[in-house]
């Protein structure tokens, strides 16, 4: 078998300067201009190209044979009717063609067709043969030199054409990533947006699985979702494991075109899983500056992985992300507004058991119901506004806004604006349109107190909203719809201000179709001390300290003091004994406040024997000098005439807690 081999360098449809050089080269170069201004694919060009060698070769088959390292057909042309055995073809033969970088012409053997084929022309190393075959018929030497140019110049044109498929491939995936990236917006939750990633990161670059590893550094791990095949479909592994571990500590991308040959893998989660991972990639995952937060991993690629699918993997990585971050800002926002929600059902709890109290949340169940406006009446500091709230977060508007506004806080020329919003241009300062409370309480409901200071402008304004339910902004004529409920406070007698003229009446009747009474403290003795406890341990865990108890002495002086403040009053003095109390439990003295401030000087030790007054007012008595003494014992002693010592005694026989 005679097989003779052509260099390019020697071929004369190569050399330019040839005045012999034969049409069919022209013609072959001048398709391949056309198809490079076409910017045709590499399927396309090879398609077509082939079509055109195979024509003038009047060969069977034509194809170009890919070396990945196995030999492999890439792309071919086929007489129809073709019985080219394409495993007939030698491997040495194609090996030995790259080795030359020259074309070979050889007969039919007794088992192989006759064969003419030459190396392709690349810049960076070659893997690629042309090869056409017959099945009897010899190839001429003309055929091999037609075949080493076609060789020369199909190489440069895929070369190029290869060019322009990473181009579009990486325009392509630069496309997906911005709808991925509008997709992963949507998303609200951590696991979904993961899971999701996964999925689209797994399709965009053609592998069976993608995973998103998040560092948690207090632990050192790593934890990876989706996990599929792991409980919780979650996986967390040490830190420094595997490649990922690999990625982490180096902060650079890994391939593993073949995990068989990496010690970093294990296999230890494939044999958990059932999954076999046969190639890998990960890239690092940095935050806003630039430290690495975890790890971006895809698995078995049908291709090899490339630098191209590295910057994909990258431009990925930026989105993922971003899009933890606003889903975990949203996430904190829902947390931070179930915990506003919760003080404000905390703030809204009427607490107390007597029997004024019970009534009153029976009262505030059943108008809850209704969107009837409310007014509710007590003296100053009687929990006007936790009824208000109660109303609020016991009614079907409780996710809607809840807006308190204090009519008498505001100067008279504002609390329209403030209640009904203004135009730009309103008034001198109205610099731009702003929407008023009635607006922004749209859906929920406005709590106005101290009504009786509310303009007479301002309450014909009011009576048109709860008529109406439309408002009109201080300098507009639009009217604006809204579904607002209005409760009202106050503590003055409206019906007074009603026949003083300064109230309407038509206002007074609409306003009172419900009306709450709240009792003074006085009036709910039995209240005191559940009141007092509520917020001692309220004001305690605000304060970062152990609950305190009350001596019973204590006790005697909260129930006997009238509380003129009502539990406002309560509500302040124990916030002061919260934060201010040295021991851990709080005596009779330090509510002396309220002995100062009872009424008409009544006598602090109400009906206690003489022994009693006599410890209470001890008590009392040591615990002032060591508040004076900024808790100086030594100190308390010298200004009450005693030893150190025999104040410690004295203390102890007065159940007083011990200072250091």
């Amino acid at each position: 078998m005679s097989t003779h081999w052509l260099r390019a360098t020697e071929c004369p449809l190569l050399q330019a300067a040839d005045d012999n050089v034969d049409s069919v080269a022209l013609r072959l170069v001048q398709r391949l201009l056309e198809i490079a201004l076409l910017r045709q694919s590499s399927d396309d060009v090879a398609q077509t190209l082939l079509a055109e060698v195979a024509a003038q070769l009047r060969a069977d088959h034509v194809g170009i044979w890919e070396a990945k390292p196995a030999w492999t057909v890439r792309w071919r042309h086929a007489r129809p009717g073709s019985r080219t055995n394409l495993e007939a073809i030698p491997r040495p033969l194609l090996n030995e063609i790259l080795d030359r970088q020259s074309g070979v012409m050889q007969p039919a053997g007794s088992a192989m067709p006759a064969l003419v084929g030459a190396c392709l022309s690349y810049v960076d190393r070659p893997n690629r043969v042309l090869l056409a075959t017959r099945p009897r018929d010899a190839f001429t030497k003309g055929d091999l030199e037609y075949a080493v140019a076609a060789g020369h110049y199909l190489g440069v044109a895929l070369e190029r054409a290869g060019q322009w498929d990473q181009a579009a491939t990486q325009c392509q995936r630069l496309t997906a990533i911005l709808d991925i990236a509008q997709q992963l917006a949507q998303e609200r939750e951590t696991v979904p947006l993961l899971e999701h990633i996964a999925a689209q990161t797994a399709k965009l670059l053609h592998c069976e699985r993608a995973s998103i590893f998040l560092w948690d550094r207090e632990r050192k791990e790593l934890v990876g979702r989706p996990a599929l095949g792991m409980p919780n479909n979650e996986l967390r592994i040490p830190d420094s494991a595997g490649v990922v571990g690999r990625t982490l500590a180096s902060a650079r991308p890994q391939i593993v075109q073949d995990v068989r040959t990496d010690p970093a893998f294990t296999g230890k989660v494939d044999q958990t899983s059932g999954f076999q991972t046969r190639n890998l990639a990960c890239v690092p995952m940095r935050d806003r500056n630039k430290n690495v937060i975890g790890i971006l991993e895809v698995l078995n690629k049908s291709d090899t992985y490339t630098a191209a699918d590295i910057e994909t993997m990258d431009a990925l990585a930026i989105q993922i992300v971003a899009a933890l971050d606003n889903v975990r800002e949203l996430e904190a926002m829902v947390r931070s507004n179930l915990e506003l929600d919760a003080q404000a059902r905390l703030a809204a709890r009427i607490v107390g058991d007597s029997t004024p109290v019970v009534a009153l949340r029976g009262t505030i169940e059943r108008v809850a119901r209704t969107d009837l406006p409310v007014l509710i009446l007590g003296e100053s500091g009687t929990g006007k506004d936790v009824v208000a709230r109660a109303i609020h977060y016991s009614s079907a508007r409780e996710r809607h806004p809840y807006i308190p506004i204090n009519c008498a806080a505001i100067a008279e020329t504002l609390i329209e604006s403030e209640l009904f919003g203004h135009e730009k241009g309103a008034f001198t300062g109205a610099n731009e349109m702003r929407p008023g409370k009635f607006e922004a309480a749209s859906g929920g409901t406005l709590f106005l107190d101290e009504i009786g200071d509310l303009s007479a402008n301002g309450q014909a304004k009011l009576l048109r909203v709860l008529e109406e339910k439309i408002v009109y902004r201080v300098g507009g004529t639009a009217a604006i719809p809204v579904d607002t409920r209005v409760l009202a406070a106050t503590n003055r007698n409206l019906a007074d201000t009603v026949r003083a003229g300064k109230f309407r009446e038509d206002l007074f009747y609409r306003l009172t179709v419900v009306t709450l009474e709240l009792p003074p403290l006085r009036d709910r003795r039995d209240d005191v001390l559940v009141l007092a406890e509520h917020f001692l341990g309220q004001f305690c865990k605000e304060a970062g300290r152990k609950p305190l108890k009350f001596s019973p002495e204590a006790r005697k002086r909260l129930e006997q003091h009238e509380w003129p403040g009502n539990v406002r009053e309560l509500r302040n003095l124990l916030e002061r004994v919260a934060y201010l109390c040295p021991n851990p439990r709080v005596e009779a003295g330090d509510l002396a406040i309220i002995q100062r401030l009872s009424k008409d000087g009544a006598n602090p030790y109400g009906e206690m024997t003489l022994a009693e007054a006599t410890d209470a007012f001890q008590r009392d008595h040591i615990q002032h000098a060591i508040q004076r003494a900024k808790g100086n014992v030594s100190e308390a002693a010298k200004v009450l005439g005693l030893h150190r010592p025999n104040l410690y005694r004295k203390m102890k026989l007065l159940g007083m807690e011990a200072m250091p």
